[in-house]
């Protein structure tokens, strides 16, 4: 990374951080202990991937920094709340998250549950209640956006899918729907949600940050793979090697590391070719996705 692009994402990431701090209910507050496990789980870790793409996205269509900060706040929630669900018992039954035990670890199911509930209501209420784009249209479409990735068709359906694939041996298009859902769909939604934002852009120009989204969303799913074959527990945050203890189909088991990297890389130029209809002002979501694709952790 640059270190033009280094102090750009620690300056955003920092805004977000302290957006997400007086946004979330104080944990003196009624319910003390579901406002705290609320604040544990978004607060002090993670890349905040997500909420760097709508910014970058943003820089597209010119938009404006503060609604920029509660359309990734509200990406980011959603996030959280997806996390605290996919470690439950009855989904991944996982007991370390971003270096620290999980949600339900340390809160007990119930309220993990609900502070899972809590987080994505939180997410909609912001969408909802503050002026994000220039036309009530376009902001009713963000509101549909998000709520799509989140769902059936999106990220639900794909933890769904995930669930159904444990034990199975899954086509490399099979394992792709999978993860379009799982993982893309939430990304795709940050980068337009971005893109909203600011100024109405053409029909074409939507359709190709879109599938670059797309792309994006599937590279960061191959490298989490990778990561998650070769990296210790200790450096990813989170327990390693927990796709093949629990025998789920990954990119790695399907075309190895090698081959999931190159795809990896193909996919970034995927990604790449659909951005450069908007010429120099996709730079910051060029670098972005390298950021992505070349993380190590």
């Amino acid at each position: 990374m640059t270190a033009d692009f280094q102090d750009w994402a620690r300056s955003r990431q920092e805004r977000i951080e302290t957006y997400l701090e007086t946004l979330l209910p104080p944990s003196n507050v009624a319910p003390e202990r579901l406002h705290d496990a609320m604040r544990y789980t978004v607060l002090g870790g993670g890349k905040r991937v997500r909420p760097l793409l709508a910014f970058a996205a943003g820089e597209l269509s010119e938009a404006n920094e503060d609604r920029l900060t509660i359309a990734a706040a509200a990406v980011e929630l959603i996030h959280a709340y997806s996390l605290v669900h996919d470690d439950l018992p009855c989904m991944d039954n996982d007991v370390l998250r971003r270096g620290k035990p999980t949600c339900h670890i340390e809160y007990g199911e119930a309220i993990a549950l609900l502070a899972g509930d809590s987080l994505q209501s939180l997410a909609f209420q912001l969408l909802a209640e503050y002026s994000l784009a220039d036309t009530s249209q376009t902001q009713l479409e963000m509101i549909k956006r998000l709520a799509q990735a989140s769902g059936s068709r999106g990220m639900a359906g794909g933890q769904a899918v995930d669930l159904a694939s444990i034990g199975k041996t899954l086509s490399l298009p099979e394992l792709e729907f999978m993860h379009i859902h799982k993982t893309g769909a939430l990304i795709r939604a940050a980068v337009m949600l971005g893109a909203y934002c600011g100024s109405p852009m053409k029909e074409i120009q939507l359709m190709n940050l879109d599938h670059s989204a797309k792309c994006i969303g599937l590279a960061f799913q191959v490298v989490d793979d990778v990561l998650d074959a070769e990296a210790s527990t200790a450096t990813l945050g989170k327990t390693a090697g927990k796709d093949a203890e629990n025998n789920k189909p990954t990119y790695v088991s399907i075309l190895g590391s090698s081959q999931a990297r190159e795809l990896a890389e193909e996919l970034r130029r995927d990604a790449y070719r659909s951005l450069e209809i908007f010429g120099e002002m996709a730079g910051r979501l060029r670098q972005v996705t390298d950021f992505i694709i070349q993380r190590q952790f």
